[in-house]
């Protein structure tokens, strides 16, 4: 039984206030349901607090950027914090021109990726949609990194 918010307040990049909310229907019996209440959080959502939940996550592959012991361990296990100058100078003008587009990061469920070059075609088909799809596209990925992370948790 899941009773306590404290553990969980990091799952979200920057954003402890998707858990906070999520316990208010506490307890939970396991994980899924967890996960499925905090979806439901997400769900619920104002758009503006929906694009600054997207927003509060880091761009893939930007080096200098300060990132939560997450994102850094996922980042690395897919190989994106030791990119070549090429590889590098590609994810920044894939982020360059996706913000741009659509005024948030990419994101994509870095660890569900076979390489970096999965991530790099994903990148720049996604470019290609629409401001809307990608935005829920956006808040998909968010769910499969949450559940990830729920599921490295201790039982």
């Amino acid at each position: 039984m899941i009773t306590e918010a404290a553990p969980f307040l990091s799952l979200f990049e920057h954003s402890p206030w998707v858990v906070e909310r999520a316990f208010a229907a506490a307890p939970f019996p396991d994980k899924a349901a967890l996960h499925a209440a905090l979806m439901r959080v997400v769900e619920d959502a104002t758009p503006a607090e929906q694009l600054a939940l997207i927003r509060a996550h880091p761009e893939l592959g930007a080096g200098q950027a300060p990132l939560t012991a997450a994102s850094a361990s996922e980042q690395e296990g897919a190989g994106l914090r030791a990119l070549s100058p090429e590889e590098h100078d590609r994810f920044m003008a894939l982020n360059t021109a996706y913000r741009e587009k659509f005024g948030f990061p990419f994101i994509i469920c870095v660890r569900r990726q076979k390489n970096k070059a999965a991530i790099l075609d994903s990148f720049a088909r996604r470019l290609q949609n629409e401001p809307e799809a990608e935005k829920s596209q956006a808040l998909r990925e968010i769910a499969g990194i949450v559940w990830l992370r729920l599921e490295d948790m201790a039982p």
